[in-house]
């Protein structure tokens, strides 16, 4: 049985790829310090033989005992409130965190994928985003200590592969949503469906015509799969380019939801983006991939998954200031 590190396997994304490697039939090893992760979103498989949970930090040294064959590194906080509330942290994973990662892959001969982000691409002057746009970033912005940290992530992976032969993977992740998100974490799917829930007005930031493109879970999941197993060491952009602009996204959150809230309008945020679209030529290409489920169909998921949760998630503020904190 070929066994996995995956790292950030508390969060969002590194849950389900848990459950899909566990599918597959790998025994998968988990690692989170619930920094931002919820252990509520791993429970489901404390009594399954073929997971091990590990409580660490992996900004400090990674030990596994015993054969590794694949490694996940999903550990980071993702969110404009996460960077606002714990950016050296923010740093530190990126950095010191993959470095240890790197240096265990290298030790255990392990191929590892790094879990990079559209992020690296700043607020695009080109559109939509190909792997081969350097970008347009401010390192001193709020949002700098994630992007940046991502992309000393991606150079250090490639130091490792060109220096070290290391067998390396990048995904550069663009928005992605699903149930397990966290309902008030700052970005704009669970921040919509939190507010329909409680029977609050939508808020949009700016005029609402900057725009963004989503991607179900289950599809960014099987983008990731297909690139673990590629033979590609550089950038691959895992996105759906169905785009839309957040003022038509909140009248589409109010249709799904059945509510009559307003939308109303609020500055927008220093460095936000006001185009997010990725160009998936390569991935069509290297992996034979494309997302599968529509916005509606995914949304739809997502809405009743949020519609479960207990009342004291549902009204948890992890922020209540983070707007005006963000502008500093």
């Amino acid at each position: 049985m070929k066994q996995v590190l995956i790292t950030g396997a508390a969060g969002f994304l590194g849950s389900h790829l848990c459950d899909r490697f566990i599918s597959e039939g790998f025994f998968v090893i988990g690692m989170d310090n619930f920094i931002t992760g919820d252990e509520s979103n791993i429970e489901h498989l404390s009594n399954n033989p073929n997971f091990k949970f590990i409580n660490h930090d992996v900004t400090e040294f990674v030990r596994i005992e015993g054969e590794l064959d694949y490694i996940l590194h999903f550990a980071s906080p993702a969110s404009p409130i996460d960077y606002l509330k714990i950016p050296i942290q923010t740093l530190k994973v990126g950095s010191l965190g993959t470095h240890n990662l790197l240096g265990l892959a290298k030790a255990k001969k392990a191929r590892i994928l790094i879990a990079s982000t559209s992020e690296v691409y700043g607020d695009p002057l080109i559109h939509p985003q190909s792997e081969d746009y350097y970008g347009n970033v401010s390192t001193i912005g709020p949002r700098g200590v994630y992007d940046e940290a991502k992309r000393f992530q991606e150079s250090i992976t490639m130091a490792y592969h060109r220096f070290h032969g290391l067998e390396t993977r990048i995904a550069r992740i663009f928005n992605t949503y699903g149930p397990r998100m966290r309902l008030n974490d700052g970005r704009v799917i669970p921040a919509f469906m939190g507010q329909a829930l409680r029977g609050e007005d939508l808020t949009v930031f700016g005029d609402g015509h900057q725009t963004r493109s989503f991607c179900y879970v289950d599809d960014q999941v099987e983008g990731i799969y297909r690139l673990l197993f590629s033979d590609y060491a550089y950038p691959v952009n895992i996105g759906n380019p169905d785009e839309i602009s957040i003022l038509d996204f909140a009248k589409e959150i109010i249709s799904l939801t059945e509510t009559n809230q307003k939308i109303i309008f609020k500055e927008l945020p220093t460095d936000d983006p006001l185009q997010r679209q990725p160009d998936i030529s390569l991935a069509r290409k290297l992996l034979n991939w494309e997302p599968k489920v529509n916005r509606r169909e995914g949304m739809k998921k997502t809405f009743e998954s949020f519609k479960e949760l207990p009342k004291e998630k549902l009204y948890k503020r992890e922020h209540k200031d983070f707007t005006n904190h963000i502008k500093k």
